[in-house]
């Protein structure tokens, strides 16, 4: 995830700006850039690469005042050049992003009608013009900053500086975590309270949809309604681990809420400049001539090859081998030179994938190591690989590089499907726009915390607990039952709906929760029939459905948790989020330790 940083100081914001910057490099990033106000005037410094390449060019090129905004940018929207580094400038506005704006384009078509000239490939040179054009409309900068959030669609945590204004800064967040940090007589702003830590240890956390106009006297806070609003002050034990849970509880809530933001990353890494085709850099793999897949992995990962399973067998028409690591490693199945072995794992270091890996090499195959940190061993020892921006997770139970792994196989999908002529541009286009969306949707999915919560609080009364699901959301129960068992300590199965009589009946009575996850697709029939085999049984159904499936099928529920509707194929990224939400609040309601579970390790790194 890129970082951002905001100071509203007493003292030069440059040097405190960069040290900020430095807290957020965990994050990862390949280029940077701050801006400040110095006598009213607005200037800004970038640079590629490294943070020291930013401060050797201040060195020379110093920027002097008590305001500033800092960034540290992954190239996602747009490759990594100066002119597309933040913060991006547009006449008297300069602002930093960290997310997604989904509907860029149609805003940038519009303010080039009207005359504008953009200078970066970048959706958030987009924000900047939009400000700038109310601005010169007449608007101070607070209605233009306003004015410019209302216009916006997607995943977003922003923050505004402004030319001649050298005592306001205007931030936002919709999706992704900002914190506005609070000093004597100073005002920070980050994107981690990390980044906050030497300067304040007092916090107040934007929450969904919240903008705030900063002054060195004042916060004022508007929800996404418009209305003025207190949200409360914390302070911070600054450790630094406990200063990363921001002001999540555990790491795993912190995690589950960073999902909007990391999977914009991720998105948007894979994407041409108009946002309608893939555009996977430096992946030199043509599909054309591979009529066979293996996908090897374990644990989570493995449940996100099982879903990537449906997809490339429906979507690109190619045949999936599919197996544990541990079972491949040793059943030393015969492979084909011709075709292709994917290898994903959040580490890159797990012994059994890796060994599978090895294996694989050994025999010509060509490898795609699909992983979260470039530089782990399966990262090197693939002939390609795949990086999945989810940032570092530390909970053991995996949540964020889950949906990011689901992601990054959707798009290899895409690309198998075109590179095969399976389908063609503007089947491509509308695979794109429905993940596009997905960000957003996923905030929406995100508001419903509150409701699963209660239905956990329930469920940890159980001692077992069974999971259903039909196609692609069959994985899924895989999936949630994983999760509830390894963090909250209640056994679960996940099952496919359809074998149901296959033998689980037999466990369904008055004393068994069984969750059921269905929206509605071509499957949610066959799929609420089995629901209905489960409650003529005594058993308590939780329901995870959309709208159209809720008014189907809800009645006779223990409860029903109605989902935002999504395309068909996307289903299981979505539907992810109330699965892992359960699983915390279960765990959290029995007082389990949620980030490090017994006798679990986040990374399994020896057979």
């Amino acid at each position: 995830m890129c970082g951002i940083v905001g100071i509203l100081g007493n003292h030069e914001a440059s040097p405190i700006l960069v040290d900020a910057l430095k807290r957020l490099e965990y994050r990862g990033y390949d280029s940077s850039g701050i801006a400040t106000i110095n006598d009213g005037v607005l200037e800004r410094r970038r640079e590629i690469g490294k943070l020291v390449n930013l401060a050797d060019k201040l060195v020379h090129q110093p920027l002097k005042g008590k305001i500033g905004i800092g960034h540290t940018r992954w190239a996602t929207h747009g490759s990594p050049t100066l002119a597309n580094a933040h913060p991006q400038k547009t006449g008297k506005v300069a602002v930093v992003h960290n997310g997604i704006i989904e509907n860029f384009k149609k805003l940038r078509d519009e303010l080039i009608s009207n005359g504008a000239n953009f200078q970066s490939e970048t959706d958030t040179e987009t924000i900047a013009q939009l400000c700038m054009s109310f601005i010169d409309g007449g608007d101070d900068p607070k209605i233009a900053a306003k004015k410019t959030l209302a216009r916006l669609e997607g995943a977003y945590a922003l923050c505004f500086l402004f030319h001649g204004y050298d005592n306001l800064l205007i931030a936002a967040r919709k999706g992704s975590p900002l914190a506005i940090g609070h000093g004597n007589g100073e005002m920070f702003v980050g994107s981690d309270a990390i980044a906050l830590a030497p300067m304040t240890n007092q916090v107040t956390y934007l929450e969904e949809g919240d903008w705030a106009v900063i002054t060195r006297e004042s916060l004022e806070i508007r929800d996404t309604n418009g209305i003025k609003i207190k949200r409360s002050k914390q302070t911070l034990d600054l450790n630094t681990q406990n200063v990363a849970k921001g002001n999540h509880k555990h790491f795993m809530a912190k995690e589950i809420a960073e999902q909007p933001s990391v999977l914009a990353d991720a998105i948007q890494h894979n994407l041409n400049t108009s946002r309608d085709k893939l555009e996977i850099s430096d992946l030199e793999l043509d599909f054309k001539n591979i009529n066979r897949i293996t996908l090897v992995a374990c644990g989570t990962a493995f449940l996100a090859c099982n879903v990537a399973k449906y997809w490339f067998e429906k979507i690109a028409r190619i045949s999936i081998d599919l197996d544990v690591a541990s079972e491949f490693r040793y059943r030393e199945p015969p492979v084909e030179k011709n075709n292709l072995a994917i290898f994903v794992s959040q580490s890159g270091e797990t012994a059994d994938t890796l060994a599978a890996l090895r294996y694989c090499n050994k025999n010509k195959m060509k490898t795609l190591g699909i992983v979260n940190v470039d530089e782990s061993t399966i990262a090197r020892e693939a002939s390609m690989s795949m990086q999945i921006h989810a940032g570092p997770e530390i909970g053991v139970a995996s949540t964020k590089a889950f949906s990011c792994q689901l992601s990054i196989l959707y798009f290899l999908v895409i690309k198998a499907a075109k590179e095969k002529d399976i389908i063609d541009n503007n089947q491509e286009a509308e695979l794109v726009k429905s993940i596009l969306q997905l960000p957003s949707i996923i905030v929406d999915a995100l508001s419903l915390e509150s409701e699963i919560k209660l239905a956990a609080q329930e469920l940890s009364k159980a001692s077992n607990a069974i999971f259903l699901g039909r196609g692609a959301m069959y994985p899924l129960a895989l999936e949630g039952a994983l999760k509830l068992k390894e963090i909250s300590y209640i056994h679960a199965e996940g099952y496919a709906s359809g074998e149901l009589k296959h033998g689980p009946i037999a466990l369904v009575d008055e004393n068994m929760p069984v969750i059921v996850l269905a929206p509605k697709d071509e499957l949610f029939d066959k799929t609420v029939s089995n629901m209905h085999e489960v409650m003529a049984r005594g058993g308590k159904v939780l329901l995870i459905t959309d709208t159209e499936g809720a008014s189907e099928a809800q009645e006779g529920t223990w409860k029903t948790i109605i989902m935002p509707k999504i395309a068909n194929d996307l289903a299981p990224i979505l539907y992810s989020i109330p699965a892992q939400l359960l699983a915390y609040h279960t765990a959290v309601s029995k007082g389990t330790d949620v980030d490090q579970p017994r006798n679990l390790a986040k990374s399994v790194t020896v057979e």
